[in-house]
């Protein structure tokens, strides 16, 4: 074995180089952090063919002097900290002293830079770690690093480089997560001598709409929550904004843009049934917290982070979050796109975020309206109806259930206490709610027994009547088995069904949240089991049915989605059970089913991501029809 011996410094900076600058992105992320903490009011980012060729920042900061210069490029030489005690109080981007050092063993680099007091600048040259020395030079007050030729002398790390649209991609992300942390400064980026952006203001939602599409930034959530832990601000996207993959989350700590999977969970969570499979919320959001209780020092890379107490953390962002996106009216507006003049952009032509590719609807804009106001909107339009709930309304028994068809039978009323809880931010549905004189023909149709069409102040509600009652049905059945209250009724003739070997097998697996749900089911030899009680909801005649069919749509879900038992079972009960597309509803069970649905706790989705509600506006009906 060859003897131990000091690696010199050259290839010791390379090795260091492997952790610091995985690619073009992370010389970018690391030279602009640098600026950032040098007091920077203006940066411009200039790169040519994705980083390879060439990666140049510019700033009007601090700048440096000569012995400082030549320091700059020495591993571990920093003026972001001095003692180990700083680590615990870090109010700069930068403290590890590695990232030049790294950079310009791997490149040819060049520094420029010059104090405000200096009357010359310094010159500075780096060929692949070697330091040709330090020149007086005339040059703007702040700093300039030029990297050319990344990777030159490190063949087997350029040869892994992506292609030059992924590394295009990563240098973009890089620069738009501090361009959106830092709108206080001058941003602008170049690639291949093609002005990308320039913004001088310090409006975020610019910035926002210029990145996602015109609208974008007007269309969020703002969040803002201060206690004497932490303090949380910034944007969350509505249900129309979702995208496939985690690139538009960004989560900063302090301001230091960070990759941390409780955070991401947290969001996910908060918004649940809002999100189909796959989808993740657009997230905007800074937290605030006392530098000591947060290591950065996790990764050269400086993207980890671990908190002191995760759980606390945690338990703060959560339901601030979730009372965000439950406070807000998440129903899509559909919208007109001025160019074709057509209701609505047809799913996957939008490159942007401006119109959802999957649903083909715009985003609201403007403020953010609650739940109660839409469903206030709704009850003061201009018809005069009695009160859900009053005496004069037909087809309703004072404390009867919710909605299911008139004709479905005395068995099928739920009965429920006075002081049954309303979700927060919810209008009650009550015997005094305010009645409106207007005209007496109800402004409620039922379009192809698909759709409910409601007029309300503002315009046109379109409501899906399927997945509205899937809706209604899901909350009660996650409530019931929650609750554990008796929600079953006895049939008069008890019903034999016989399963397959592996319908019987999920039956097995479930039986004891299907008897919660409100089935009386008893085995009956074999593979063979009795139906002696169902659910109220469950219409006459339907009972094997809907069984067998909840357990083929619980074993789908099973195979495909991760989903806990209770709500599997819930999804697959009222996706099996609500009012199918094509069933004629009267004005009252209309009427009914509207006033159940405003009741849950997301009238806006189903339970499998969907959307229950698409408003139409007076005023984008103007613009249709040229009015505006």
């Amino acid at each position: 074995m060859a003897p131990i011996v000091k690696l010199p410094d050259v290839v010791a900076n390379k090795i260091s180089a492997g952790e610091v600058v995985q690619r073009p992105a992370s010389v970018v992320k690391e030279l602009l952090e640098n600026s950032i903490d040098s007091g920077a009011t203006r940066i411009t980012v200039s790169i040519r063919d994705a980083g390879r060729q060439l990666i140049q920042i510019i700033d009007n900061g601090s700048g440096m002097g000569v012995d400082d210069a030549l320091l700059s490029v020495e591993r571990f030489a920093t003026s972001k900290i001095s003692g180990v005690e700083d680590l615990e109080a870090l109010s700069t981007l930068g403290f590890r002293g590695e990232a030049l050092a790294s950079i310009s063993s791997v490149s040819h680099f060049e520094l420029k830079t010059r104090r405000e007091a200096d009357r010359l600048g310094s010159l500075l040259k780096s060929d692949g770690g070697v330091i040709e020395g330090v020149q007086p030079v005339q040059c703007e007050a702040g700093t300039m690093i030029s990297v050319r030729n990344l990777f030159f002398n490190v063949p087997a790390r350029r040869k892994f480089l992506k292609t030059n649209a992924t590394e295009f991609r990563h240098i973009h992300e890089t620069v738009k997560s501090l361009v959106l942390a830092y709108p206080e400064i001058e941003w602008r980026m170049l690639s291949d001598d093609e002005e990308l952006f320039h913004f001088r203001t310090p409006d975020v939602r610019e910035r926002l709409n210029l990145f996602y599409g015109e609208g974008f930034g007007d269309s969020l959530i703002e969040v803002t929550e201060d206690n004497d832990y932490l303090s949380l601000g910034g944007y969350l996207g509505r249900p129309g904004m979702m995208v496939r993959q985690k690139y538009d989350q960004y989560f900063y700590i302090n301001r230091r843009i960070v990759q941390n999977r409780m955070l991401s969970q947290a969001v996910q969570q908060a918004y649940g049934e809002l999100l189909v499979e796959r989808q993740s919320a657009f997230a905007l959001l800074f937290l605030g917290i006392d530098p000591s209780k947060v290591d950065v020092n996790v990764h050269p890379a400086k993207l980890e982070v671990r908190f002191e107490d995760e759980r606390s953390v945690r338990n703060m962002v959560y339901p601030v979050i979730k009372r965000a996106i439950q406070l807000n009216d998440f129903s899509p507006e559909a919208s007109s796109t001025h160019s074709s003049g057509t209701l609505f952009t047809p799913a996957g032509e939008s490159g942007g975020h401006g119109v959802d590719r999957k649903l083909g609807y715009a985003p609201p804009s403007g403020s953010a309206a609650t739940t109660s106001d839409l469903y206030r909107n709704y009850r003061e339009s201009a018809f005069q109806f009695p009160s859900f709930g009053s005496p004069d309304f037909p087809g309703r028994q004072q404390g009867s259930a919710p909605f299911e068809p008139s004709d479905r039978g005395e068995r099928h009323m739920v009965h429920e206490t006075a002081d049954t809880e309303k979700p927060d931010g919810i209008l009650p549905i009550s015997e005094d709610a305010p009645l409106v004189l207007g005209d007496k023909d109800p402004k409620i149709w039922q379009l192809h027994n698909k759709y409910i069409v409601c007029q309300i102040k503002t315009g046109l509600m379109i409501i899906d009547q399927h997945v509205a009652h899937e809706r209604v049905l899901y909350e009660r059945a996650i409530d019931v088995m929650n609750d554990a209250v008796p929600n079953s009724q006895q049939l008069l003739f008890p019903q034999k069904i016989d399963l397959k070997p592996w319908q019987y097998e999920v039956y097995e697996e479930i039986r004891d949240e299907i008897y919660r749900l409100g089935f009386g089911i008893r085995a009956f030899g074999g593979m063979s089991v009795m139906i002696e009680g169902v659910p109220p909801d469950v219409r006459d005649g339907t009972e094997a049915t809907i069984l067998q069919e909840m357990i083929a749509e619980y074993q789908e879900n099973a195979s495909k989605l991760k989903l806990e038992k209770r709500d599997n079972l819930a999804k697959s009960y009222s996706c099996r059970n609500a009012i199918m597309t094509g069933q004629k509803l009267s004005l009252e069970e209309m009427r009914m089913l509207i006033d159940r649905l405003f009741a849950t706790r997301m009238p806006y989705v189903c339970p499998h991501g969907r959307p229950v509600i698409i408003r139409l506006s007076l005023d984008e009906l103007d613009r249709m029809f040229g009015r505006k």
